[in-house]
């Protein structure tokens, strides 16, 4: 029976991951509490992540003016969706969105870039403001800016890029992660983008936007991606409550996380099927978002189940095309 002057246990406020952020070529795991507050746990290469996962999973609302409006009736996410927003919020987004041409009075300036994603150059645009943060977000190996000027001239000048010289404006992230298992070298992906430079120097530029080519920025050191590259045995498997990831942090690429988890070597035929087995876990941080969690011990092996990532050329997990950046 209990005692009346104890005050009953409360369970603490749960804070939600909302995504993984870059800034200034930094990664962080950006947090949201019930009451709308925000704080950033930072990822640096080397850093030990142990999170354990609470019992359920929420929408996080969505930007709206500069600010994060919750969801208003506060829906459950689905362990296996690839990020935070249910369908509601993801849609009412969408209606202000530059990505998705649903907005087009934007004032800002706004630049056209080239992104190399190993096996494939995409064209792009990104406010001027956000300088190199939306190429690390998206996960490029390397990237130069083409041009500046308005939102509407940088995407006719897109557009003249896709139609002209066949460059996509989307990447599959299943073609982004199998480009890291062999990323090549920075002069070999400074030299591609510097060919396409000087195809796209010579089409008539749409005004509105000044020509004005940088020299090739290359993400890899940001990222910690070796130039030899990254081969993940595993990969994580949507969330159960209850169950913890840890490991220590070899590469942040993206919203992507590679892992170095306990029991490195274990993996194999017969080993046990979760991010314990050992080797390098590929984490999608998308799989983390609007989850109750809380930390975990990361020197003790994790609990969470992770699937065998195909090797190039495969047909396994690692090749499916789910998501675009």
């Amino acid at each position: 029976m209990s005692d009346a002057r104890t005050p009953p246990r409360t369970t603490p406020p749960a804070w939600r991951p909302t995504g993984l952020n870059w800034s200034d070529g930094g990664a962080a795991l950006e947090w949201l509490s019930p009451a709308g507050a925000t704080r950033s746990s930072t990822l640096d290469v080397g850093a030990r992540l142990g999170l354990t996962v609470g019992a359920d999973r929420r929408c996080l609302g969505l930007w709206w003016d500069g600010r994060r409006v919750p969801c208003v009736a506060g829906s459950r996410i689905d362990a296996a969706a690839k990020s935070g927003q249910c369908e509601s919020c993801a849609a009412i987004a969408r209606t202000r969105s530059v990505a998705t041409d649903t907005t087009l009075d934007d004032p800002r300036e706004f630049r056209v870039y080239l992104a190399h994603h190993g096996s494939v150059v995409k064209a792009g645009i990104t406010a001027s403001a956000r300088g190199q943060n939306r190429l690390l977000e998206q996960g490029a190996l390397s990237s130069l800016f083409l041009s500046a000027g308005t939102l509407v001239s940088a995407r006719r000048c897109e557009s003249l890029l896709t139609a002209a010289l066949g460059l996509p404006q989307q990447v599959h992230t299943a073609r982004k992660r199998l480009a890291r298992w062999a990323p090549g070298t920075t002069a070999s992906r400074a030299a591609e983008l510097t060919a396409v430079v000087g195809r796209a120097a010579a089409l008539d530029w749409p005004p509105g936007q000044a020509w004005d080519p940088t020299e090739p920025a290359d993400h890899a050191p940001a990222y910690g991606l070796p130039e030899t590259g990254l081969a993940p045995a595993r990969q994580l498997d949507p969330l159960r409550p209850g169950t913890t990831v840890t490991g220590e942090v070899i590469c942040r690429i993206g919203r992507d996380l590679y892992l170095r988890t306990p029991g490195l070597g274990e993996s194999g035929p017969g080993a046990p099927d979760s991010a314990a087995s050992g080797g390098v876990v590929l984490v999608d941080t998308g799989l983390l978002d609007g989850w109750d969690l809380t930390r975990a011990d990361p020197e003790v092996p994790g609990t969470a189940s992770a699937s065998p990532v195909a090797a190039p050329g495969g047909t396994g997990p690692g090749t499916e095309q789910d998501a675009l950046f």
